[in-house]
């Protein structure tokens, strides 16, 4: 029924500026405005994340946006720079910036959580 139809996924912030800005400035993506007056983030892989204001918005305590690269370290690195905190979990299974390096593969990939400025978590992970 729905294999021919072009499913979105979508998240609320509680500042549609700061998303904006955050989005396209400090993740480099394509953002654009929608006639709604909310948000259109484009992925590489063709798809589309809408993005909609909401007055009463509790942040995702889940990873709802995952961008996999090759090198998290360098991922990180660049984040930092650009004023991402990417150190958001307490506890020794994250090291002093946050990547998490799972000694078995079957545990999961290399990969580093942060959050937006409505406080979703997001994350970088190791294709």
């Amino acid at each position: 029924m729905f294999k021919e139809t072009k499913a979105f996924s979508g998240f609320s912030v509680d500042d549609i500026d700061s998303a904006r800005t955050f989005y396209k400035e400090t993740l480099g993506l394509t953002v654009e405005d929608n006639d709604m007056g909310f948000l259109n983030v484009r992925l590489a892989t063709g798809g589309v994340i809408l993005v909609y204001s909401k007055d009463d918005h509790v942040p995702a305590t889940y990873t709802i946006l995952n961008f996999p690269v090759p090198d998290v370290d360098a991922a990180v690195t660049e984040l930092n720079e650009r004023g991402v905190v990417t150190k958001i979990y307490d506890g020794d299974f994250t090291d002093a910036r946050g990547i998490s390096r799972p000694d078995k593969p079957e545990w999961g990939p290399v990969i580093c959580w942060f959050k937006d400025p409505a406080g979703n978590v997001l994350a970088v992970l190791e294709d």
